[in-house]
């Protein structure tokens, strides 16, 4: 058993969940058949299932097999984000579907998440227990069973649970137990609701099976518009799957990750809130959907973004927002909470939403740049919020911030997001160029070369043979290996191939690489400001691998460590192929899950390892 799991305290490891969801929130489902994380109505609503962080007050739904103890397996529907969940016993086979439906029953029947548990052989004795606990445990509710089900009523939310099965309170929710037989089932289903009309929305088997139906229909159409033929083609569908769950389609704003507070060592204090949309994050999710084909959440993405940019006025655009375009909670910790094994503060809310991060500006740019090339042409109105944007850029590039890693200690002078000032401008120049569009070119090209200029000369370390994290400070930063997949160097660059090289060793010589996964700089108080370690991150040991693809033209070498490293990393996807924020040191998934940029990047890595090896093939 992996030592980390012992650790807790009842609750199911973080890797072993998979996900549902509606496009509005999502829900994680344990593989022994809890779900035990659900924000409802929205993905940054207050949650109503959290046993996530706190198994014994969180609240949680379980539908599963009794005795305990019985094989497991859990794995999604094919193509689709609906999950299946197997439970084999002595006496028969059971399967639990979980699913929130998508396309035309769903609209009928309204939001729901379903679940429903069906023997395919033998027979078998279930049990359900549904425990809510509302506003992250904070708000009472009262409990009432009802003809149809049960309702729980809180002072802010009140939610219906629909089945035919006989509900027995227990304390402030329900439980039942049931015997079915082969190809017998029974449906669980939970919407908002009061005290009545619970049995006008009980489901038969049939009404269950054409929402099923009806939702692997909607995943499967939505999934055939991938354009992705290439090698490990099934990781970067379940990736676009995935990405595809973290987008809210009223507005077209897409999350960082679904959850709170999960820790990103065990026990430990790094634990934040990723339920917001970080322009950052977004805008690298809109070019991994269009390197496989999806324009139409690239392009409303876009029409998110330029209702941002117009309401902002003249000065810095704020760094994430609410996926309503409204500002960010203040930052809370929630005491009453214990934390995920252990882990505290529980917090909600996001204080770096205050933080200067210069380095949003250039994947903003660049995501804009690709989405008029590939997806729907920008108007001039949104031109002009741009353009006022790259002038600010221009003016402000030179400052100080807190970098694309927020830290919360003093600020500095990041090589990365100096880079990424860059990078806005650059593109900004690109496209006024490609359009014919109104700009202050001579600055904007006294700016691009002065930022070169700098970044070549203060954020390159002769002594070390690298580009460093910060002005005057010779700590590795594993995000400087995006310097040539921006175009800012040529992934040849003799300084390029020499930071590859030093970034590539172990941290005890000075690297940041253990066995092919990458942290991503030293974890250090004195630098972030935060106590305590963490795991490598994801998304930087994707960033190695493409790095090192580009400069496999004139270092043949590493195009096979890319693949080797490419395929280890996968070994590293839970049993459903998802993936956290980042990887334990016993292998563990840590922090928020799943994880935007860890999908994104996958599939940026394969498309352009995959095209890499079939020129070589």
């Amino acid at each position: 058993m992996n030592p980390h799991h012992e650790d807790l305290k009842g609750g199911v490891a973080i890797e072993d969940h998979g996900v549902i969801g509606d496009l509005r929130t999502v829900a994680l489902v344990g593989n022994e058949g809890t779900i035990d994380w659900l924000c409802y109505p929205h993905f940054d609503s207050p949650s109503l299932f959290a046993a996530l962080v706190d198994p014994e007050k969180g609240g949680y739904w379980r539908v599963s097999p009794e005795p305990d103890g019985v094989m497991k397996r859990q794995f999604y529907w094919p193509d689709t984000n609906v999950l299946v969940t197997r439970f084999y016993t002595p006496d028969g086979v059971g399967e639990l579907i979980d699913l929130m439906p998508l396309g035309k029953g769903a609209k009928a029947e309204g939001r729901e998440v379903l679940r429903r548990i069906r023997v395919v052989r033998g027979e078998m004795s279930f049990r359900m227990e549904c425990f809510p606990a509302f506003n992250y445990a904070r708000d009472e509710h009262e409990t009432h069973v009802v003809n149809g089900g049960a309702a729980f009523v809180s002072k802010g939310l009140s939610m219906q649970l629909v089945t035919p099965v006989p509900l027995k309170q227990e304390g402030n929710g329900v439980v039942a137990h049931f015997t079915l037989k082969e190809s017998q089932s029974a449906v669980f289903t939970l919407r908002e609701g009061g005290i009545e009309g619970c049995h006008h929305h009980l489901h038969t088997h049939d009404s269950a099976e054409k929402l099923f139906r009806d939702t692997v229909d909607y995943w499967r159409h939505w999934l055939s518009k991938c354009k992705y033929t290439g090698r490990w083609r099934e990781m970067v569908q379940r990736s676009a799957l995935a990405l595809k769950l973290m987008t809210f389609e009223p507005s077209g704003a897409i999350v960082a990750a679904p959850t709170c507070s999960l820790p990103e060592s065990a026990g430990g204090t790094r634990n934040w809130d990723y339920r917001f949309c970080w322009l950052r994050d977004a805008a690298f999710t809109v070019y991994a959907f269009i390197r496989i084909g999806f324009n139409e959440e690239a392009a409303a993405f876009m029409r998110w973004v330029e209702k941002r940019c117009a309401e902002n006025g003249d000065g810095p655009l704020p760094l994430m927002f609410s996926l309503d375009g409204s500002p960010v909670p203040k930052e809370e910790e929630l005491k009453h909470l214990s934390g995920y094994g252990g882990a505290r503060p529980v917090r909600i809310g996001n204080m770096a939403a205050k933080q200067l991060q210069l380095d949003i500006y250039g994947e903003l740019m660049d995501s804009v740049y690709l989405s008029n090339k590939y997806a729907a042409p920008i108007s001039y109105d949104f031109w002009r919020h741009l353009r006022r944007l790259v002038d600010w850029v221009c003016d402000h590039w030179m400052m100080e911030d807190e970098g694309i890693w927020e830290i919360r200690g003093s600020r500095r002078h990041f090589v990365y997001s100096k880079l990424m000032c860059w990078v806005a401008v650059d593109r900004a120049i690109r496209l006024a160029d490609k359009r014919s569009l109104p700009a202050d070119r001579a600055k904007w090209l006294k700016t691009r070369d002065a930022i070169f200029e700098e970044i070549m000369d203060k954020g390159w370390c002769k002594e070390k043979g690298a580009f460093i994290q910060a002005y005057g400070h010779e700590a590795l930063d594993a995000a400087n290996l995006l310097m040539p997949l921006v175009f800012f160097l040529s992934p040849v660059d003799p300084r390029m191939l020499s930071t590859l090289d030093v970034i590539r060793k172990a941290p005890r010589d000075g690297g940041l690489t253990s066995d092919g996964l990458v942290f991503r700089y030293e974890a250090d108080e004195k630098l972030d400001g935060i106590q305590g370690s963490e795991g490598t991150f994801n998304l930087c040991s994707f960033w190695l691998v493409e790095a090192m693809t580009r400069a496999s033209a004139v270092r043949p070498d590493l195009l096979d460590e890319a693949r080797l490293i490419f395929e280890r990393m996968q070994g590293y996807a839970n049993h459903v192929g998802l993936y956290a924020e980042q990887t334990g040191m016993s292998g563990e998934a840590m922090g928020n899950f799943p994880q935007a940029l860890t999908h994104l990047s996958l599939i940026s890595a394969a498309y352009n390892l995959d095209r890499t090896l079939g020129r070589h093939d």
